[in-house]
C-alpha cells in the first residue's frame, strides 16, 4: 500500500485574550512573591515572608484546579493511530537501558494529509535495532495535537499487518517540533513586564521601612539644639534629657566623637549631673537628673572615655555572640559608684560585661 503525502498548511494557533491574562498574572505573582521574600527577609518581617512563600503557592493550586476540567477532557479523548515512516533517528543519550532517541518521522494518517514531525521517545537497547531509517512503525496522537507522537511498540495484529506492506513517501517538511504558536512576543513582553511591576510595587509600599528617613531631617524648633557646623548629626537637648544621633558612615567609635556628643548637650549651660548615659552606634541618649531631685547623679565628665571602644569590642567578640546585631553601653551610679554595663545581642543569643568607673570590667556575662 503506497500513501502519497500532502503537505499540510494549518495555521499557527493564536494566543488568546485568556492566555494573555495568564501570562500577566502569572508574572506579576512571580515578582510580588520575590519581591516579598526579599523585603521581608531584609525588614525582619515574618508575616511578609509567609506571604512571599504562600501566594505563589496559592496561586499554583488555583491554576490546577482551574485546568483540572481540561485535563479531564484531554484524558477522555481517544488518541488516533497511524502509520509512520522513519525518515531518520539519533540517540540522544546512553547512561540507562532506556535511551532517548529522537525521531523524524513522516506520519500519514488515514483521515488526512501526511505531515513531518520530529519526536523524542524512550527506546530500550534490546529494541534499538528494530528501528531503522525507511522503517514502517505505528504511532499513536491526540487528534486536537498531532505533533504529540508516540511510537506504539506493541500494535494489535491488524496494524501490524498494515506496517508490514505499507510504503510512505517522505514529507519534504515543514517539521513539527511543538504547538505552534503567535504573537508569543507580545505575551512574553506583557509578563516581564507584569514581574518587574508586582516587584516594584511590594518596593513601594515598604520603601518608608527600606529606605527609613534621612537622619539629616529638619529638627523641631522647640526642641532642636545646635548641630557640629559640617557634620550630619542631629542634636536635640530638653530640660530633662539630650539626645546625639550621627548621620550615615559615622560612629561614637569614630576618635573624640563620644566625647565631642556629650560636650554638645552640655554646652552653653549650667554643669549638670546626669542619672544615666546612654550609647549605641549612632545614638548618644543623656537622662539628666530633676531639677531639686537628689537621685544620685554622675559628672559626664567622668565617663572613661577612652576605655568605652574596648569594652565595647571586647563584649563584642569575647562572650560567645556570634555575629552581633547590636549592642549598648549603659552607664549609671544608682548604686553609689559609676558603672558601665555593655550589652551586645546576636541571632544566638544575648551577652553583657560590668565595669567600673575607671574602666576596667569587674563581671562578664557570656551568651548561653
Amino acid at each position: 500500500m503506497t500513501i502519497t503525502p500532502v503537505t499540510p498548511g494549518a495555521p499557527p494557533k493564536r494566543r488568546t485574550a485568556l492566555d494573555l491574562a495568564r501570562g500577566i498574572l502569572t508574572g506579576a505573582v512571580i515578582g510580588s512573591s520575590l519581591a516579598a521574600l526579599v523585603v521581608g527577609t531584609v525588614l525582619e518581617h515574618v508575616p511578609l515572608v509567609v506571604g512571599g512563600l504562600a501566594v505563589p503557592v496559592a496561586y499554583g493550586l488555583l491554576v490546577l484546579a482551574a485546568g483540572a476540567p481540561g485535563r479531564a477532557r484531554e484524558a477522555a479523548v481517544v488518541p488516533r493511530t497511524a502509520l509512520a515512516m522513519i525518515e531518520s533517528l539519533r540517540a540522544t543519550g546512553g547512561e540507562s537501558s532506556d535511551v532517548p532517541v529522537r525521531f523524524d518521522l513522516t506520519v500519514a494518517p488515514d483521515d488526512g494529509p501526511a505531515y513531518r514531525v520530529e519526536s523524542t521517545q524512550f527506546v530500550n537497547l534490546v529494541d534499538l535495532p528494530d528501528y531503522k531509517p525507511r522503517g514502517i512503525v505505528v504511532v499513536q496522537y491526540p487528534p486536537h495535537r498531532p505533533w504529540e507522537v508516540k511510537l506504539v511498540k506493541r500494535p494489535t495484529p491488524e496494524w501490524e499487518d498494515r506496517a508490514a506492506g505499507a510504503h510512505i513517501d517522505s514529507v519534504p517538511g515543514p517539521v513539527l517540533a511543538g504547538e505552534p504558536t503567535r504573537d508569543g512576543g507580545v505575551g512574553g513582553y506583557l509578563t516581564l513586564l507584569a514581574l518587574l511591576l508586582g516587584a516594584a510595587g511590594v518596593v513601594f509600599l515598604f520603601r518608608a521601612e527600606l529606605f527609613g528617613p534621612d537622619d539629616t531631617t529638619a529638627r523641631p524648633p522647640s526642641a532642636a539644639g545646635p548641630a557640629d557646623s559640617g557634620t550630619s548629626s542631629t542634636t536635640i537637648v530638653s530640660a530633662e534629657s539630650g539626645t546625639v544621633a550621627l548621620g550615615p558612615g559615622q560612629s561614637m567609635f569614630d576618635e573624640g566623637a563620644l566625647r565631642r556628643a556629650v560636650d554638645s548637650l552640655t554646652r552653653g549651660t549650667k554643669k549638670r549631673q546626669a542619672l544615666t548615659v546612654v550609647v549605641q552606634d549612632r545614638l548618644l541618649t543623656v537622662v539628666f537628673t530633676p531639677a531639686g531631685s537628689h537621685a544620685p547623679g554622675f559628672d559626664v565628665d567622668a565617663l572613661p572615655y577612652a576605655r568605652i571602644p574596648a569594652l565595647v569590642r571586647e563584649a563584642r567578640t569575647a562572650l560567645g555572640v556570634r555575629s552581633p546585631r547590636t549592642w549598648q553601653l549603659t552607664a549609671e551610679s544608682l548604686t553609689g559608684s559609676l558603672t558601665l554595663r555593655v550589652g551586645v545581642t546576636g541571632a544566638d543569643g544575648a551577652a553583657s560585661l560590668e565595669a567600673n568607673g575607671d574602666g576596667e570590667v569587674v563581671r562578664r556575662i557570656p551568651a548561653r
